[in-house]
């Protein structure tokens, strides 16, 4: 019997990409492919993409050339291409990019396997695209590439929000939430193979479940999660502003197990470009949000996400948001410049502010953010917190890096260990005694 090609993966953008890719991988392990660790040892690349906004494309199409480029050198056998950015361009990519050897929309990822098949004509292509509606659950097979003690759980995928400035609906279908039973098996299987830190994503956490029927929602979600031995941190990601219930935030602040961390996508404050953004303000305003997380006794971190830049937006209405960035004092902030993305309403829009304006829009913001991180950080020198600890840190051998519970992966600052010995993947007692912009600084005690 004839042995089947090894395959390298190349997985681009996001977390939610990042899972769509692990079960890919798992989907071809099962059918008999071999997994490459390095490009080099493959016959077959695969790339999930994202297609977002332009520089993701951009991303991509470089990374698909540089794949397309081996396969001329005879490096690799075929090159695959998957994911969003397939969805967005669709079936003009055969013609645009014709070395490529099989293509996958984002709907389609469990048939990656299928679209290996030998046996079809040459110069024929395969293409599986279609309306997006598929949603993996425990039972298909995935092969986590994250670090063994940090995972991430996807309890939905899609979006039914129409925000005008964005695509994603269009590139990943309507909200279709998991069932919380299947949510439930794979968390207690993450924690059987040593995971401390179960990371909640979807577009929209805070929207799970309001597609089911039986009541289910984040919350009831929240409080099984909590009940699984063994498991020390669950962190919320991707938290719509409409969505924080009081429920949520007393969850919150009374289960030790869930990290008091919320990522916000504010994207913006004032309401004429909130109402712009089709993000209906709502009756609460975004500094009463705020209040209302802060009144909780558990001290709860934030980090948000702002877009400067979006069509209107001028120096007034920009001032008005800096201002409430220095009233919020939010831990980590990260600012985004609106992109005009085809096929988004927004692109439409008149008043476009040029892209440089908008570039120093965002430098001005995070340089003030930086000023605010620091002096949030000061609070902690002298403080003993616990500290999930990643390995040495990427600057230097000599130093061991790690995050706390307020510390997202990959996103946010990081706690650099200068003294004691840590135990990779294990939650330990970390001193800080110096704290900068981003980064702080301590030693390991007991």
């Amino acid at each position: 019997m004839k042995a089947k090609e090894s395959i390298f993966l190349i997985s681009l953008g996001c977390a939610k990409n990042l899972v769509d890719s692990e079960n890919m991988l798992g989907i071809l392990k099962s059918r008999g492919f071999d997994i490459a660790s390095s490009i080099d040892e493959a016959e077959i690349a695969v790339i999930n993409t994202c297609g977002f906004i332009r520089p993701a494309v951009d991303e991509a199409i470089e990374t698909i050339l540089e794949c397309v480029n081996l396969k001329k050198q005879g490096v690799l056998k075929k090159v695959v291409v998957a994911g969003c950015f397939v969805q967005r361009y669709g079936y003009k990519l055969q013609r645009e990019i014709p070395e490529v050897d099989g293509w996958l929309g984002t709907g389609e990822i469990h048939r990656v396997a299928d679209l290996m098949a030998d046996g079809r004509p040459s110069d024929f292509v395969p293409f599986f695209i279609s309306r997006p509606t598929y949603l993996a659950d425990h039972s298909v097979p995935r092969i986590p590439t994250a670090p063994f003690y940090s995972d991430y759980l996807k309890i939905a995928e899609g979006c039914s929000h129409k925000c005008s400035y964005c695509i994603i609906p269009g590139l990943r279908g309507p909200f279709r939430s998991r069932r919380p039973e299947s949510l439930i098996i794979e968390a207690k299987e993450m924690i059987d193979r040593g995971v401390k830190e179960i990371n909640l994503i979807a577009q929209d956490t805070t929207q799970y479940g309001s597609d089911l029927e039986g009541g289910s929602c984040l919350e009831n979600l929240l409080e099984q999660l909590v009940k699984l031995d063994g498991i020390r941190w669950i962190r919320l990601l991707y938290c719509h502003p409409n969505g924080i219930s009081g429920r949520l935030l007393d969850i919150l602040a009374s289960e030790e197990v869930i990290c008091p961390y919320l990522d916000l996508p504010q994207q913006h404050v004032n309401k004429k470009i909130l109402t712009a953004m089709c993000r209906n303000p709502g009756k609460e305003t975004p500094w009463e949000l705020i209040e209302r997380i802060r009144s909780k006794k558990r001290r709860i971190s934030l980090r948000m996400t702002l877009m400067v830049g979006f069509p209107g937006e001028t120096e007034e209405i920009f001032n008005e948001l800096m201002d409430f960035v220095r009233m919020a004092q939010v831990e980590h902030l990260g600012v985004f410049v609106f992109s005009k993305e085809k096929g988004a309403p927004a692109a439409r829009l008149k008043q476009m502010v040029a892209h440089e304006n908008a570039e120093q829009r965002r430098d001005a913001m995070m340089a003030l953010q930086a000023d605010i991180s620091k002096k949030n950080h000061k609070h902690l020198i002298g403080q003993t917190v616990p500290v999930l600890v990643e390995g040495s840190s990427h600057e230097t051998g000599l130093l061991l890096k790690g995050r706390t519970a307020t510390m997202a992966p990959d996103v946010d600052a990081q706690v650099l260990i200068n003294k004691g010995r840590g135990m990779l993947g294990e939650i330990m007692p970390v001193l800080v005694s110096e704290a900068h912009a981003y980064d702080l600084v301590g030693e390991i005690k007991g």
